[in-house]
């Protein structure tokens, strides 16, 4: 290969590691902040993202667009799974993105000295934002620019003072996205035209996982 290339690869292959470690650090310092050990935060993670790649269906609502179109054989190998019901679209929880947050969400709140007032006005806060700026998005389910719940929720907890931001941001921000994107968007799902809409189902550090993680670190 040329030497440009070369060194162009280098450059990249550096910068991905230098990125990896970065993310790497501020998680584990995100988790400290959390009150978990080294041990109990890997396992989390490994955990998530071993959930991520499960969706549990759990019922399914009328699709009123047309789904994508998609290879017959895993189409069919998915209706043997009840993964794709024909002219309906499927609702399922993703284990990884919100099934494993909303446990450790209960496991913060039990932990934690928050109030119930605090909790409740907190979600009820980032709930209304995240209604406000998510979208239904065709073929796709419901999406919502990046930034904004981890942000609100980090506002939310440290303006409440509660001595206890960390927690209280990564509860509001991941019981918020689920309320406010998730499920009182669910009449919008209808309008989507996907096979299937998973909540959290965007991936472990990309839904409502990451909007936890970022919340806590941002306080």
């Amino acid at each position: 290969m040329p030497p440009s290339l070369i060194r162009l690869l280098v450059f990249m292959t550096l910068l991905g590691v230098l990125v990896a470690v970065v993310q790497i650090g501020l998680v584990q310092f995100t988790f400290e902040k959390l009150g978990l050990s080294e041990r109990s935060a890997f396992l989390l993670l490994f955990t998530s993202l071993l959930g991520s790649n499960i969706n549990m269906p759990l019922f399914s609502v009328r699709a009123e667009a047309e789904p994508p179109p998609m290879d017959p054989n895993v189409q069919a190998f998915l209706r043997r799974a009840r993964l794709i019901v024909p002219g309906r679209t499927v609702i399922a929880v993703n284990v990884g993105g919100c099934v494993i947050p909303v446990a450790f969400s209960v496991y913060l709140i039990r932990h934690f000295p928050l109030t119930a007032f605090q909790v409740l006005l907190a979600t009820a806060v980032v709930a209304a934002v995240s209604y406000a700026f998510s979208r239904p998005i065709g073929r796709v389910g419901i999406g919502m620019p990046a930034l904004i719940a981890p942000f609100t929720a980090a506002i939310t907890a440290t303006a409440l003072d509660t001595g206890s931001s960390a927690a209280l941001a990564y509860v509001c921000g991941v019981l918020g996205v689920l309320i406010g994107a998730d499920i009182l968007h669910m009449a919008d799902i209808r309008r989507t035209g996907a096979y299937i809409a998973s909540i959290g189902g965007a991936g472990t550090f990309d839904g409502i996982f990451l909007t936890g993680l970022l919340a806590a670190l941002l306080t």
